[in-house]
C-alpha cells in the first residue's frame, strides 16, 4: 500500500523518538528532514503524534488545495457556423446573405435572383443575436444601432 510523504511522517516521527539517542545519527530532538512542500508545491500536512491522528477511524488531513489564478477571465467562444454566415463590412456594419437562393430557382425569375444573390444588412434588432454568438466581432456600435 503507498503511503504519502505527510503520512510516512506521521508514522516514522514516534518511532524514530523512541530509538536512543546513541542509535541515531542525529540527536532525539531533532526534528526530521522532510520538504515543507510536497511536489506539486502545496503545503504539506502539520504533523500531529498523537494517538488519535494515528488512528485509522480518524480522518485524514487535507494537504493539497485547489487555488484559482486571479485574473484569469473566461475565455469566450465564437459560434462557428454564425462566422460562416456573417461577415463585417469596411464601415463595421454586418452583412448577411438572403434567403431563397439554394434550390427552386427555375420558377424564380432573373430579377428576383440577381435580388437575393446581394448582401444585405443584419436588421438592428438582431445585432444583440448576432454580437451573442461572435462575441470577437469587430462592428461599428453606431451603425448598427443598440445592443
Amino acid at each position: 500500500m503507498a503511503m504519502s510523504l505527510s503520512l510516512a511522517r506521521l508514522a516514522l516521527r514516534p518511532v524514530l523518538q523512541s530509538l536512543p539517542a546513541a542509535a541515531s545519527k542525529k540527536p532525539a530532538n531533532a526534528s526530521l528532514s522532510f520538504p515543507a512542500n510536497s511536489f506539486f508545491g502545496a503545503p504539506l500536512a502539520v504533523a500531529n503524534t498523537s494517538a488519535a491522528a494515528l488512528s485509522p477511524a480518524a480522518p485524514l488531513p487535507r494537504s493539497l488545495s485547489v487555488v484559482a489564478k486571479a485574473g484569469k477571465g473566461y475565455k469566450m467562444k465564437t459560434h462557428k457556423a454564425s462566422a460562416k454566415r456573417f461577415r463585417v463590412t469596411g464601415t463595421g456594419k454586418i452583412v448577411r446573405r438572403c434567403a431563397g437562393k439554394q434550390h427552386l430557382l427555375s420558377k424564380k425569375n432573373a430579377k428576383r435572383r440577381k435580388r437575393l444573390s446581394k448582401m444585405v444588412q443584419v436588421n438592428k434588432c438582431d445585432y444583440s443575436n448576432v454580437m451573442g454568438a461572435l462575441p470577437y466581432l469587430k462592428v461599428n456600435k453606431k451603425a448598427g444601432g443598440e445592443y
